[in-house]
């Protein structure tokens, strides 16, 4: 078999330096796909800055969260508005707490004697203290009384699953037009208090949501 020889040809100079420039950067690029670093300063390239203590909300924070609300809940103050009492001047406020010092031994004696069903606290606060039932007509026309008693509001119970109607009485006395005792008698305890007509439920303590 005839093999063919064929000379070695000298490189042009052109072809040595455009093989130079290649291996140059052959080298630079190789090892994991790396960015290289200024050698000739010595120095690593410059780190991201850290993470530092940071204004701005996390990334699930609600933007509307109100000043002062302890679980952040959005418009808590609005959507609890309706639990804020109405304001009352110096005289009303008198006249609230002499009649709340006036039904705090009846409550007493009932939670004592546990009658704390609506129908008796009824007839002990207006047998005892001579307050008459408040009666309004279908369009909230009042009638005359200054007295409401009702049974205690359902309640949820997440155990259960389910509303529960606890023992006990929710009071709402009527102090003129700008005043009220609110108060309550059921099986653990009794308690009343003095503040304005709340803007949906009177003199009546409302419920916690709606």
């Amino acid at each position: 078999m005839v093999r063919m020889v064929t000379s070695p040809q000298r490189p042009r100079p052109g072809a040595v330096s455009a093989l130079l420039i290649g291996t140059a950067l052959a080298a630079l690029t190789a090892g994991c796909g790396e960015k290289p670093h200024d050698s000739a300063a010595g120095a690593p390239p410059p780190s991201p800055p850290s993470a530092g203590p940071s204004n701005s909300p996390s990334p699930g924070a609600s933007p509307y969260v109100e000043p002062g609300v302890v679980d952040g809940a959005p418009h808590n103050g609005d959507n609890n508005a309706y639990r804020r009492p109405g304001d009352m001047t110096p005289a009303d406020e008198e006249a609230a707490q002499a009649e709340a010092a006036r039904m705090e031994p009846v409550l007493k004696q009932l939670h004592r004697e546990k009658k704390w069903d609506p129908e008796s606290v009824k007839a002990a606060l207006t047998g005892k203290l001579g307050y008459e039932i408040r009666k309004v007509t279908s369009r909230g026309e009042l009638l005359g009384g200054e007295l409401d008693v009702q049974k205690m509001r359902a309640r949820y119970e997440s155990e259960n699953d389910e509303y529960v109607t606890p023992e006990g009485a929710s009071i709402g006395l009527y102090v003129g037009r700008h005043a009220c005792v609110t108060a309550f008698v059921q099986p653990t305890n009794y308690g009343l208090k003095t503040n304005g007509p709340f803007p949906e439920t009177g003199c009546m303590e409302p419920p916690v949501g709606h």
